[in-house]
């Protein structure tokens, strides 16, 4: 078996709180495998964007420890830590998080520009053609639809080939029958690059969709299930 692309380690996290310090995740500990998907599923205050929070480096836990591709996050400066997420990270967010003065195709450059290569216009073409934006690389997110503006995001998370493809509520902000293309697109592109796929969401169908169920109660795991 192959060592895990995360290893989530004893990870409690606690802030600040008038009646005493507030404990939002309690001793969680869980690993995945490359290639692996899983859902993050749980109510609403839960804990489960701090965990993916956490998971990314983005946000620091109390105790415990996080792995990310063998190197241990917080053993890390924050300089530091952004130059794994730059190496082996993707992200998708429901509220998109495209650069509004970019148009789609810059969007999808961006990262690639920040890595230095060389042929970032042409891998970001071929990318927006994959995910069936070709006719729309020159317009602004302001012109286009919220699933559009999704697919674009899609395409910039994916277009660096990450190891770990990172979505909280991806289809949150879409109507039902877009966020279902948005979807299939994602596991499609997790199918073909091989990139383990880690996604908070409150849709049972998606969840159901992953290889693995992580549900958070009260900031812990109550269950962890491997549909069948």
């Amino acid at each position: 078996m192959s060592d895990p692309i995360i290893a989530v380690d004893h990870i409690t996290k606690q802030v600040p709180d008038p009646g005493g310090p507030l404990t939002i995740l309690h001793d969680i500990s869980f690993t995945l495998l490359r290639q692996q998907s899983a859902a993050i599923v749980g109510a609403s205050g839960s804990g489960k964007s701090t965990l993916l929070s956490i998971i990314a480096g983005l946000d620091t836990p109390t105790t415990g420890s996080v792995r990310l591709a063998g190197t241990d996050l917080f053993s890390l400066d924050e300089d530091a830590r952004a130059a794994v997420r730059a190496a082996h990270v993707g992200f998708v967010f429901q509220s998109f998080q495209l650069l509004g003065n970019l148009s789609a195709i810059e969007n999808v450059m961006l990262p690639l520009e920040l890595q230095g290569r060389s042929d970032a216009r042409a891998r970001a073409t071929e990318m927006l053609g994959r995910v069936g934006l070709g006719d729309r690389m020159r317009h602004y997110p302001k012109v286009l639809s919220g699933g559009e503006q999704q697919r674009v995001a899609l395409a910039r998370a994916f277009v660096v080939q990450p190891a770990v493809l990172l979505a909280d509520e991806p289809t949150g902000s879409l109507d039902f029958a877009t966020g279902e293309r948005v979807m299939e697109l994602m596991f499609e592109l997790n199918r073909e690059t091989g990139t383990t796929l880690v996604l908070v969401t409150h849709d049972r169908t998606v969840a159901a969709r992953c290889d693995r169920q992580l549900r958070i109660d009260a900031g812990r795991i109550e269950m962890d299930t491997t549909p069948v």
